[in-house]
């Protein structure tokens, strides 16, 4: 019997996506899952509905426990196997909405927020102390286990616990496994080519680079992916919203991982208040999370009642963390598009940039493999987003403000939008707004 810890137990959709997975392993069938979060009514939902998913997909084999706040976090991690990370430290009221609404005061518009631009520098900020404590924990209390971190941003917080902690750990991102498949759905051309398809993906987490797309007969896909691409361009179908992606495909030449709406605000070109065109042409969802997060909960609510009554079942979803789990557990080999420090796997990036390559995984652990130069143009694309999350990693360990001025004047949609005074003033005041959630910065 093992253990999997799961931290931020309260996002309960998740939650079961990802225990849900896990039950439906033999390897796994009983293991004791032990939730942990820091609010009593989430983590009292979400132990409800885990307990009625063991026994309803799992006959009841697991152990189902749970730890409530800080003082109990050492004992939910105790002996674990795995450590999967869900947190979002601030929530959406008052941090999320902090991030969007102090920016929009100097006239900056996002979109997610959550990865790179002022709110992922922020949102790294706060959330990087917590980590840290974790992985102190888990130093102390499961020094083998595996840290599945799952949050965002995720370069930013797997770089850091990668360079400045020992905790093993991988980051696991929702859309390297389903991108060329949404890609040709999306294009018409799913069920017009010979399957498998295989593909070639590497980059940096939410910009990562499909670098090759071929059928069954290893045919390549790409030609009739850029003639149909630029057709949409042309013309838009009604209710297309991938059109930032597919204005990669015909600027640089290739496809990447993250949505549009998040890749509309990785670089200086789709989101200037001197072209608000831009923002109907590409169909640009200005204030997307902030809308996803009240969906969310007026969701939870309204599944909330099903799921405490008992009523939750599961299939197999297309996240790694499970399927992880299997390899190492059985020893049979799993691929997977991991983030982990580059050390020289894409040459013409930084050493100790956190990318996003083809790994294998196996009982022995995780094994990146080697990716080689990337095209010149997206490697450029890849650096200006890995100058902010360096920047933003070294101002959380030195606690300099500094630094933070350095990430935010450095990032290409903050900077190609503001002021060198109107930053530093936007950081000031994102520094004062977040008090009590992240460090004393000097």
């Amino acid at each position: 019997m093992g253990k999997i810890t799961f931290m931020g137990a309260g996002s309960t959709v998740f939650a079961k996506n990802v225990i849900g997975d896990a039950m439906l392993f033999d390897s796994m069938h009983d293991f004791e899952f032990a939730l942990y979060d820091i609010d009593a009514e989430r983590l009292e939902e979400s132990y409800i509905m885990v307990t009625a998913l063991n026994n309803n997909i799992n006959e009841g084999r697991a152990r189902i426990s749970k730890y409530l706040g800080v003082e109990n976090r050492k004992d939910a991690l105790r002996g674990a196997d795995f450590v999967v990370n869900a947190i979002q430290v601030g929530g959406y009221d008052p941090c999320t909405i902090t991030d969007f609404e102090i920016p929009k005061k100097y006239g900056l518009r996002q979109t997610i927020a959550d990865t790179l631009g002022i709110g992922g520098i922020f949102r790294a900020l706060r959330t990087i102390p917590v980590v840290e404590g974790f992985a102190e924990d888990i130093e102390a209390v499961c020094p083998n286990a595996w840290f599945l971190n799952y949050v965002n941003p995720m370069a930013i917080l797997t770089g850091y616990l990668q360079r400045y902690t020992s905790v093993k750990t991988i980051g696991l991102c929702h859309s390297v496994q389903v991108c060329s498949e949404r890609l040709l759905k999306k294009l018409g051309m799913f069920d017009e080519v010979k399957q498998p398809i295989s593909d070639r993906i590497a980059g940096i987490n939410h910009m990562a680079w499909l670098l090759d797309i071929r059928d069954a007969d290893g045919k390549d896909l790409y030609p009739e992916i850029k003639r149909r691409s630029y057709e949409i361009l042309e013309n838009p179908p009604e209710g297309f919203n991938d059109l930032v992606r597919l204005e990669y495909i015909r600027r640089l030449g290739y496809y990447c991982t993250e949505s549009s709406e998040h890749n509309a605000e990785y670089n200086n070109l789709f989101i200037k208040s001197r072209y608000p065109e831009l923002i109907e042409r590409y169909r640009i969802p200005i204030d997307e999370y902030p809308r996803r997060c009240v969906n969310q909960i007026n969701g939870w609510k309204n599944a909330k009642e099903k799921y405490l009554a008992g009523d939750v079942t599961h299939n197999l979803t297309s996240e790694y963390a499970a399927h992880i789990m299997n390899a190492m557990i059985t020893n049979k080999p799993y691929r997977i598009g991991g983030n982990v420090i580059n050390n020289g796997l894409i040459t013409n990036l930084p050493r100790e940039a956190c990318v996003e390559v083809p790994c294998l995984v196996e009982k022995d652990g995780i094994q990146p493999t080697y990716v080689g130069a990337l095209p010149l143009q997206l490697a450029a694309m890849n650096m200006t987003n890995i100058n902010t999350q360096l920047l933003t990693i070294e101002a959380a360990v030195t606690k300099k403000k500094e630094h933070i001025y350095h990430a935010a004047m450095l990032d290409p949609h903050t900077s190609s939008e503001l002021s060198i005074d109107d930053i530093i003033a936007l950081c000031d005041d994102l520094l004062e707004a977040h008090k009590g959630w992240m460090p004393e910065y000097r």
